[in-house]
């Protein structure tokens, strides 16, 4: 008997029943499932921050699809203190090292804050790409009280707490002091000072401003004893403990995670169980992004790889596809990805409409129902225009300044596309298209197998193309080394085309080549016979 498909058939849908089956098992109340991720604001957000919200809210989505009322909340851990200075900004922003996110100038003069600045980047993706949420920021909510029975509870079980994460981590601190950092009255740090008494009827915390090592620098105190009101914001709760206090506060019941931050995780479900007997979310742990030289995607290094430069080349959707295609597992990315995307979100489409077959059913589910997922249950109504992202660039370098869209428009017609007119979507992919030709030149070419014959005349060309010929005496190559190697020159040509723009026809050989780069070319055609199997015809 074939596998009952759930939902749409994605990871997503089948989440969403583990998540339902679970809470009922807990006899909790279903009536608001809340999933959550938080927002880092203590940097430029990139990739992995915006893909945490995606998968977060799709978890959302799929328990709505399952007749479930649900939200996402997107929290800021906006009172966070800054750690290190992020790459790509002033080296002026040290003297802030230690001071909440929010305490410190916006640089851009843009927001009320620097960690202001830095969420409102994130939103600002969330909203391009359609994903609906309830936004929280941490200093709202610990200044509105929020947590304030969480924080009681935790710094009543102090001693208890500071054994959990001695037991899980080995880390000693909480045993000594309180899991709980309140901002220096006068020197404005939150990470310099040690609070060491908990006044439960007062609901306040006693301590001193002694220094703290951060990211291997030691920030000095400013040697300050005072006490910090725990029901006006004053200070906030060590990493160790807040996840808790937060899911316990607003009844989450979902949130993924990165191995990152696992053990975090691992402290803050004991402390959900132990301290306020009460079961944490679900999780579900993924793996970071990469940049292609193996290190970790990051806001604090100097590769950081944001949502707004996705978007400068490629769509939300795409976007969208890259973050929920997959939950596990790392992958390595770079920008010169994004055409891979663009191209797969077009076949994704055709499976959708019916226009691409898959035999498998339950791969045909899971296909069409990720990619209704890419536009969070809002497609088009129907298919559009599909033409290859790097026939688009060709024409977008090869156009005439200041006519390019007339000049690429009438080229599409003479290749087919864009019969019906200019549309949004189409004035998008050249708005990308002219972007990524003023930026890049790199190709990327489509898996194909090839003949032997086929594979021949590939090398040969090659050679051919590490001459100094020019546009006429490459067309013509391309006609001489087909005959020399059995193949139709009709063939091969369908065959290049398919290899550099992924259709069988396109403009003339000779002017792509020369346009896109002798080398780029070379070099596409090279990772095609060395990394694919001929066979016989």
């Amino acid at each position: 008997m074939p596998e009952k498909i759930i939902g749409h058939g994605t990871w997503y849908d089948k989440k969403a029943v583990e998540i339902i089956e679970r809470e009922r098992k807990l006899g909790r109340s279903l009536d608001l499932i809340r999933t959550e991720s938080g927002l880092g604001a203590s940097g430029f957000p990139h990739i992995g921050s915006f893909a945490d919200c995606a998968r977060s809210y799709a978890v959302a989505l799929a328990l709505q699809e399952q007749g479930f009322k649900s939200e996402y909340i997107a929290f800021a851990d906006d009172l966070d203190g800054l750690r290190k200075v992020p790459a790509g900004l002033p080296k002026s922003l040290s003297k802030y090292l230690g001071y909440p996110v929010t305490s410190i100038p916006d640089l851009y003069g843009c927001h009320g804050s620097f960690g202001e600045h830095m969420t409102s980047l994130l939103l600002d993706a969330l909203d391009k790409s359609g994903l609906e949420y309830t936004f929280m920021s941490a200093k709202k909510a610990y200044e509105e009280g929020l947590f304030n029975e969480e924080i009681k509870t935790i710094l009543l079980n102090a001693s208890r707490v500071g054994e959990i994460v001695k037991e899980e981590v080995g880390q000693e601190k909480f045993v000594e002091v309180l899991p709980y950092f309140p901002i220096c009255a006068n020197c404005g740090r939150i990470y310099t000072t040690k609070a060491h008494t908990f006044l439960s009827e007062e609901g306040k915390v006693l301590y001193s401003c002694e220094g703290m090592e951060v990211k291997g620098k030691w920030l000095e105190g400013c040697r300050h004893k005072g006490e910090a009101d725990i029901r006006k914001g004053e200070g906030k709760l060590g990493w160790k403990v807040e996840f808790a206090a937060r899911w316990k506060a607003l009844d989450i019941r979902f949130e993924p995670y990165g191995k990152d931050i696992a053990d975090s995780v691992r402290v803050n479900d004991r402390i959900c169980r132990e301290i306020f007997n009460w079961a944490p979310p679900t999780h579900a742990r993924y793996e970071m992004y990469l940049d292609k030289s193996g290190k970790k995607i990051s806001k604090s290094a100097g590769n950081v790889f944001t949502a707004q430069v996705w978007f400068r080349y490629g769509s939300p959707q795409s976007l969208l596809l890259l973050t929920l295609k997959r939950f596990v597992g790392a992958r390595s990315l770079s920008v010169t990805d994004i055409p891979q995307y663009m191209n797969e979100l077009d076949e994704l489409e055709d499976i959708y409409f019916g226009k691409k077959r898959v035999s498998d059913k339950k791969e045909q589910a899971k296909l069409s129902g990720l990619y209704k997922y890419c536009w969070f249950f809002n497609p088009p109504s129907k298919s559009g225009d599909h033409m290859p992202y790097n026939l688009l660039t060709f024409l977008a370098k090869v156009a005439p300044e200041g006519s390019e869209f007339d000049f690429i428009m009438e080229k599409l017609r003479g290749y087919g596309y864009g019969k019906d007119g200019l549309s949004d979507d189409l004035k998008s992919r050249i708005g990308y298209a002219l972007n990524w030709s003023q930026d890049f030149t790199e190709i990327k070419e489509r898996a194909l197998e090839l003949t032997e014959e086929e594979k021949d005349a590939v090398e040969e060309l090659i050679q051919a193309l590490q001459t100094e010929a020019d546009e006429e005496e490459i067309q013509g190559a391309v006609f001489s080394i087909a005959r020399k190697n059995n193949v139709k020159p009709s063939k091969f040509f369908k065959t290049l085309y398919r290899i550099l723009l992924g259709v069988p026809q396109g403009p003339r050989l000779g002017p792509y080549i020369f346009a896109m780069g002798r080398e780029n070319v070379i070099d596409a055609l090279k990772r095609v016979t060395t990394g694919l199997s001929s066979t016989k015809n």
